[in-house]
C-alpha cells in the first residue's frame, strides 16, 4: 500500500485546506473570506459603511440626519489609524474573484498539486533488492 512521504503529505494537506477554505459556496461567502473578516473584527465593534441614502428619503429630515451621523461615525473611526482603515476594508471584503473563475482556479491548483505529488512518488530510492 502506498504511503506518502512527509513532503507529499505536507503538499496534500496544504492544498486540501486552501481548496476547501477558498471554495465559493452557492450562496454567501467562502470560509476563507469569513475567517478573514472575523480576524479583522473579532468582537464586531467596528462600524459598517452606511449604504447610500435611498432616493425616496431625501425629503425625510430625520432619515437624512441619521444617515449623516452614521457616515460621520464611520469617518471618525476610519481616521484613527492606517491599521483601523485596513480593518474596516477587510471587514467589508467580498469574494476576490468571480465564483466560476475561482472554482476553476482552485481545481487547477488541486490538479497541479496531484501531479506534483505523483511526480514526487517516483523520485525516491527504489525497493530494496531491485
Amino acid at each position: 500500500m502506498w504511503h506518502p512521504t512527509r513532503l507529499q503529505s505536507a503538499i496534500i494537506w496544504v492544498v486540501t485546506i486552501v481548496v476547501v477554505a477558498a471554495w465559493p459556496p452557492s450562496h454567501g461567502q467562502s470560509l476563507a473570506v469569513k475567517v478573514f473578516r472575523w480576524v479583522a473584527d473579532p468582537r464586531g465593534t467596528l462600524p459598517t459603511r452606511p449604504l447610500p441614502l435611498p432616493p425616496g428619503l431625501d425629503d425625510d429630515g430625520d432619515a437624512v440626519t441619521a444617515h449623516d451621523l452614521a457616515e460621520q461615525d464611520y469617518a471618525l473611526v476610519a481616521q484613527r489609524s492606517a491599521w483601523t482603515r485596513w480593518r474596516l476594508s477587510a471587514k467589508e471584503m467580498g469574494e476576490p474573484f468571480d465564483p466560476g473563475t475561482e472554482q476553476q482556479g482552485l481545481a487547477l491548483i488541486a490538479a497541479v498539486a496531484a501531479l506534483v505529488v505523483w511526480r514526487l512518488n517516483g523520485t525516491g530510492p527504489g525497493p530494496a533488492g531491485a
